[in-house]
């Protein structure tokens, strides 16, 4: 069966309790209200190649070495 989203959405709210109608109501108020921020990858392609070699070589052995440890008293 292939239902529009919006009809299917209708649908199963009719049969939730009210309580819960509203909780989607409210969660799809808030989607409306998503503001989307930052650059768009498009236009940061002009900086792809930018950082040297050596530098990519130095971060990826940091990433590495760091993101195998766990400070159990950090959180």
């Amino acid at each position: 069966m292939n239902i529009p989203i919006v009809d299917e959405v209708v649908e199963r709210l009719k049969v939730m309790p009210p309580h819960l109608q509203w909780q989607v109501l409210e969660f799809v108020r808030s989607l409306v209200k998503v503001e989307v921020r930052g650059t768009p990858g498009q236009q940061l392609l002009r900086f792809a190649g930018s950082i040297p070699i050596d530098d990519l070589q130095l971060m990826r052995e940091a990433i590495e070495q760091d993101c195998d440890r766990i400070d159990l008293n950090e959180w």
